[in-house]
């Protein structure tokens, strides 16, 4: 029996995408729920599953086309096994026949099941290194662009080690040193919309410092106890959320939007943090967080974290956020001035924190001291407000009992 296997619904307001790469070949043998091709939307990258048993007997897209939800993928025939050669009309290029690597006891070792990626691909060509050569260090042990030039690197070192006489005599030019990779959807669209947010809003930064003090102080002393009864570590995320929603509170312009001529107030908080990938940045929200513990926000935003690394974010937690959190500090990053995740008016940005001299009742003490920037919509946030809501910010982390008692 031969199954269509279609593009799903990619989510609200998402009609399209395009074809990553596939995971197997026409003539495949295919497990119920293995990945069978990767596709990227404006927001999240999706695998797609076999929904059956059988062989892959029709690839009907190549990598890089626009698919539309409901476009025909591939056909499956269910319940056949074993591998058939695929035919001219094949939409994948026939697998080069590789090398395959011996075992200790002489047994071949299996070819990877999942295909370079495409700048892997390309430098392992004009690099003359075979694919079995390299063990992928990517999901399902794909070779990515790292491990060809770590390898690449290695055989470097060992021309030159060689006589002068035996290298290699020709230069390549810039040219063929050089890599030409399209942009993903998600590269694209993160793109355009810092772009937007640039041409659309009226973007200023103001700054401030944070002692970390008492928040670390408050993490040593409860940090095991907290992740013996919340089983999630307690981090500095869910106090940074804690003191925004706060500090919202009292400035709401900071938590509105702009619509035409109206300017639309939320009552309520669901703050976006921001997570680096290896695809580019996505904002997952943290919803209604004003009604969450620091325990909750701690497993959500942990929950978050994983997932995104993983690809596995689902499109809607990505959207109708009021208010965005970005953490450069985790990269080491001392000051930044982060850009608006429009529709909405402010950005909190993080920074790293260091040791710094401050003075104190009259004397000159070592502190933990982080920088904050609040980048904001000057068209609806005033300065007055903006600086407001940066010293509620400032004032909640390095007195932490003020959020108990909503001060």
């Amino acid at each position: 029996m031969a199954l269509e296997i279609k593009v799903p619904t990619l989510g609200e307001s998402v009609t399209e995408a395009t074809v990553g790469q596939w995971f197997k070949h026409e003539g495949d043998a295919v497990a119920r729920d293995e990945p069978l091709v990767e596709l990227e939307t404006d927001k999240v990258t999706i695998e797609v599953p076999a929904p059956a048993t059988g062989k892959l007997e029709k690839i009907a897209v190549k990598d890089g086309d626009t698919v539309e939800v409901g476009a025909l993928l591939a056909m499956l025939a269910e319940g056949e096994a074993g591998k058939a050669a695929p035919t001219s009309s094949s939409t994948m290029p026939p697998k080069p026949s590789e090398p395959k690597a011996e075992k200790a006891d002489g047994e071949a070792a299996p070819a990877p099941s999942v295909p370079p990626a495409p700048s892997a691909a390309k430098l392992m060509k004009e690099g003359g290194i075979e694919p079995s050569a390299i063990a992928g260090s990517g999901k399902r042990g794909q070779v990515l662009k790292g491990d060809v030039l770590e390898a690449l690197a290695g055989v470097g070192d060992a021309r030159a080690e060689m006589p002068a006489e035996a290298r290699p005599a020709s230069v390549p030019d810039d040219a063929a040193r050089e890599e030409r990779v399209k942009m993903t959807r998600l590269r694209q669209t993160i793109a355009r919309r810092l772009k937007q947010a640039q041409d659309n809003a009226a973007m200023l930064t103001t700054f401030n410092d944070v002692d970390m003090s008492a928040v670390m102080d408050l993490r040593k002393t409860y940090r095991d106890l907290f992740e013996k009864k919340h089983s999630v570590r307690l981090g500095f995320m869910g106090f940074f959320v804690k003191a925004c929603v706060h500090a919202l509170r009292e400035i709401p312009a900071v938590n509105a939007e702009i619509d035409g001529e109206d300017i639309i107030y939320k009552n309520y908080y669901h703050i976006g943090v921001a997570v680096g990938t290896e695809k580019g940045l996505v904002v997952p929200v943290v919803r209604d967080a004003q009604d969450l513990s620091l325990a909750d926000i701690e497993k959500t935003i942990n929950d978050f974290g994983r997932r995104a690394r993983d690809g596995q974010l689902k499109i809607e937690e990505m959207q109708g956020g009021t208010f965005t959190i970005s953490n450069g500090g985790v990269y080491g990053s001392l000051l930044s001035t982060p850009i608006l995740n429009a529709p909405q008016s402010g950005i909190l940005g993080m920074h790293r924190i260091e040791e710094r001299p401050v003075v104190r009742g009259g004397e000159v003490v070592v502190r933990p001291i982080m920088y904050l920037a609040l980048s904001y919509d000057h068209r609806i946030v005033d300065g007055r407000e903006a600086v407001t809501f940066l010293v509620r910010v400032k004032e909640a982390l390095e007195d932490p009992q003020r959020l108990l008692l909503d001060l």
